[in-house]
């Protein structure tokens, strides 16, 4: 839904704006390896490096020493002549064990035979077993073409891409069905683009007014579009020209692009069909129009002959001989649902699916007709997971999908939503894609990608109601980035009349969550057992700059991918390992909270996923007091560490005293040498340096030091009396003598000056 189309409201008050996603920058604040099919070949065995699960016998005797956490690699390893590792606990009763020099397989003949092992099995690495596409422009790190991130938001997400919908989990399962079309209600479709080669149906062109559709010449069966180009003061007086959008060939390359054929995109749905349907030309499109495209998409617009005989009878207005089960309207206005209302409810009672886009009102209510109930509206967030500026938001909103958004205000935009367009400004011209340029935002493309969604999920199991496909979506979505991921973005608020641009999601704004392809195909398929995301963390309470380790273990099918991602405390901490295998590690630089998620798929395609929680802490602070410092020999010294102090979530639990530096000097009182407070007593003078070490409640030490410097006792000297004879009372005393000494020392001194 662009803004520049809100501009035709006045004149045109039941006009329906297609989501184009042109937004002005300063309105809105920002702007808006392949891997082939393999079979059991790809369960590798490492010839060296053997891992084994093994299952302890009830009743055993190692499955009674267990404890709940069974570790007895060093029994099994006496038991087969080996030296074993402990690998994972896996259950009371389960655990992995790890050796060298021979294979899994081997090893597992080896511990089998144990008493008390109930099984053992080997541990094989696994692959996906799904087929990546081909499609050059699909992968990260282009080099010939923008964005250089390729089609980021088909992948699985990653601590950058956290948005990204993990459409490679869902073709673990399937890749999309022919019998599965899509309709797409928009401008049209320039089929002679490459990527849509053998993947339209004919459909058919539903605009009545020739004063908007362009070519001219109204209903007819061909749904090709001629472009919307429109010239100033056309839709409105005071607007400037605008060049076609071809932003029916964009939406229709999302969701059904010819895909692993070699050339360009990728889409969702790979495989399914889709079917243009035009409703929208110059200015936009007009609701009655709409509304029969939907009706005819649907097929209820079908008549008895052609319902009789879909395969011959010619396509008409009463006449859709390839039924859609998907119905896409990236369009809207921002009134309320009106009539719509009972249309919808006739399309999904017939088992349609209709999917809309939100709006792209920066932040005001969601639009019509996505605020009817029973569609499956669709929000826009950015690749950090955050609603994008430009996106409505409320309650009716069902899921949030990639939208497209740029980062930067100038320049090469970052992560637009690459696909199938045209570069003719008025009619047709040379097929292209979209790139950081020629930029495809909006909510107008979050939608496409839930559809496609959606007809993989009908792919695996056409019976899906739309109810149901609703309840599934919301059910597997990926949980919105918390505010703490980025604290100077604020939550998303309820809509009202000012506009709010991004926001952290929240499930009464954005829907449930964010759309997780995957994760939504595994749960239709079948596959409600994901895998397990465990999170194990070396520590909880980390002191700031160490480094926590953590392990990802999966259960039921083998996993194939693991992601991890930081999605709170990004800026107090990094990962030091790669974020997509079973282990990463990961340092702090700061105190504070880091939330730490880890997204696992397995060879089915479900997804799982656990965070954890781990609160970086600095190290305590020892300090201590000394009643002196410069004590004579023999004296004592008072010594008290209770200025130490720990940190916050912490207590003090050691304190240890030491001399480092002159131990012949002086000694410690040994039965408080480990208390807060002790005594030093000095026998010989020099210098004395203390030591205090305290180890806080995780661990964590910290020392600090003094240095005493012990001086000699002073030297008394007691005079000698002298025996005199005391005639005449003239003998010279002591005092007398001194007395004279002084007064002889002040005489005859001058300053010199």
């Amino acid at each position: 839904m662009a803004s520049r189309l809100t501009q035709w409201l006045a004149l045109l008050p039941a006009l329906l704006l297609p989501a184009l996603g042109l937004l002005p920058d300063a309105a809105l604040g920002e702007r808006g390896p392949r891997v082939v099919a393999r079979g059991p070949a790809a369960e590798i065995e490492d010839a060296n490096n053997a891992r084994v699960i093994v299952k302890y016998r009830a009743g055993s005797a190692l499955a009674r020493s267990a404890a709940g956490a069974p570790r007895h690699a060093a029994t099994l390893g006496r038991y087969a002549a080996l030296t074993l590792t402990d690998g994972h606990v896996l259950g009371s009763r389960l655990q992995s064990v790890r050796g060298t020099g021979l294979t899994s397989s081997q090893l597992a003949t080896k511990l089998a035979s144990h008493p008390d092992v109930e099984w053992a099995e080997p541990v094989r690495r696994k692959t996906i077993n799904a087929v990546l596409p081909n499609d050059p422009y699909y992968a990260d790190g282009q080099t010939s073409i923008t964005p250089a991130v390729g089609q980021w938001y088909l992948r699985a997400p990653d601590s950058t891409i956290v948005s990204a919908i993990n459409a490679v989990g869902a073709w673990a399962v399937t890749t999309g069905s022919a019998n599965i079309t899509v309709a797409v209600l928009d401008t049209g479709v320039v089929k002679s683009h490459p990527d849509l080669a053998g993947k339209l149906w004919a459909g058919y062109d539903f605009i009545s007014r020739t004063s908007n559709s362009v070519d001219g010449n109204g209903l007819d069966a061909d749904a090709s579009d001629p472009g919307d180009w429109t010239a100033a003061d056309e839709c409105k007086k005071g607007t400037l020209a605008t060049a076609s959008s071809w932003h029916g060939t964009e939406v229709a390359g999302l969701i059904g692009a010819a895909s692993d054929n070699g050339i360009g995109m990728a889409s969702v749905g790979r495989n399914v069909m889709v079917l243009p349907v035009r409703v929208l030309g110059k200015c936009g499109g007009y609701d009655d129009d709409i509304i029969a495209g939907m009706r005819w998409a649907a097929g209820l617009s079908n008549s008895a002959a052609c319902a009789a005989n879909l395969s011959t009878h010619a396509v008409g207005p009463d006449c859709n001989p390839n039924l859609a089960r998907v119905i896409n309207m990236s369009l809207g206005s921002p009134v309320g649902c009106g009539a719509y209302q009972s249309f919808v409810d006739e399309i999904t009672a017939a088992g349609v699916v209709v999917v809309v886009a939100a709006g792209n009102d920066a932040g005001l209510a969601v639009s019509s007709p996505a605020n009817c109930t029973g569609v499956i509206a669709v929000a826009g967030v950015r690749h950090a997971g955050s609603k994008v500026g430009y996106s409505s938001i409320g309650p009716e909103v069902t899921i949030a999908a990639p939208a497209g958004n740029c980062v930067n205000e100038t320049g090469a935009c970052l992560y637009p939503l690459l696909t199938t367009t045209n570069n003719g400004s008025t009619t047709p011209g040379a097929n292209i894609y979209s790139d950081s340029y020629r930029s495809s935002l909006g909510t107008s493309f979050a939608a496409p990608l839930v559809a496609g969604t959606v007809a993989l999920m009908l792919s695996v199991d056409p019976a899906l109601t739309p109810a149901g496909i609703k309840t599934a979506l919301q059910a597997s979505a990926r949980a919105f980035p918390s505010i703490g991921s980025d604290a100077a973005v604020a939550a998303c608020k309820a809509p009202s009349s000012a506009e709010q641009l991004e926001c952290h999601c929240t499930t009464s704004t954005c829907g449930a969550g964010l759309l997780d392809a995957g994760a939504a195909v595994a749960r239709v398929a079948g596959l409600t057992t994901p895998p397990l995301a465990i999170t194990s963390v070396s520590s909880l309470t980390p002191t700031v700059g160490a480094t926590v380790n953590l392990e990802g273990l999966s259960s039921s099918r083998s996993a194939v991918a693991y992601q991890w991602q930081l999605t709170a405390g990004a800026s107090i901490a990094r990962f030091l390992t790669s974020t997509s295998t079973g282990s990463t590690s990961l340092t702090t630089t700061g105190p504070g909270i880091v939330t730490v998620s880890l997204l696992v798929t397995d060879s089915a395609g479900a997804s799982a996923s656990a965070t954890q929680t781990i609160t970086a802490v600095l190290t305590p602070t020892a300090a201590f007091s000394a009643s002196t410092t410069v004590p004579t020999v023999g004296g004592s010294v008072a010594l008290d560490g209770s200025g130490s102090i720990a940190a916050t979530g912490r207590t003090l639990t050691g304190y240890k005293w030491a001399i480092t530096s002159g131990g012949t000097l002086a000694k410690l009182n040994s039965a408080t040498a480990n208390t807060v407070a002790t005594t030093l007593t000095t026998s010989a003078a020099g210098t004395v340096v203390l030591t205090l070490t305290v180890t806080d409640s995780a661990g964590s030490t910290a020392s600090a030091s003094r240095t005493i410097t012990v001086a000699a006792a002073p030297v008394v000297v007691t005079p000698t009396p002298t025996s005199t004879t005391s005639s005449g009372g003239g003998a010279l005393g002591w005092g007398w003598l001194l007395g004279l000494a002084a007064a002889v020392a002040g005489v005859g001194w001058r300053r010199r000056d």
